[in-house]
């Protein structure tokens, strides 16, 4: 796949920049190479290959999947105005 400069103004137009007719000359040329070489890796033969996150094996970080209150309800209240039991307590509005 190639890029002409049609697409490479009107790719700079929808990315919100200013480019004058020399840059978008420029960057023609320089789209093409990166898509030259984007054309390259389709030719690789990946069947077979797992898929990975990172290049060092290593098992992912988990934690123990638990329900709690978080042992916060003191603190979550400490600067509330008024709070009775770990609830806020708040002025009625409707009569």
């Amino acid at each position: 796949m190639s890029v002409d400069l049609a697409t490479v103004k009107r790719v700079a137009r929808l990315s919100r920049l200013a480019v004058s007719d020399e840059e978008a000359a420029r960057m023609e040329g320089e789209l093409n190479t990166i898509l030259g070489f984007v054309e390259q890796l389709d030719e690789v033969d990946v069947t077979g290959v797992e898929p990975m996150t990172s290049v060092t094996p290593m098992a992912m970080k988990k934690r123990v999947d638990q329900v709690t209150d978080g042992d916060k309800a003191a603190d979550v209240v400490a600067n509330a105005p008024a709070s009775d039991e770990g609830f806020f307590l708040v002025p009625k509005v409707v009569e």
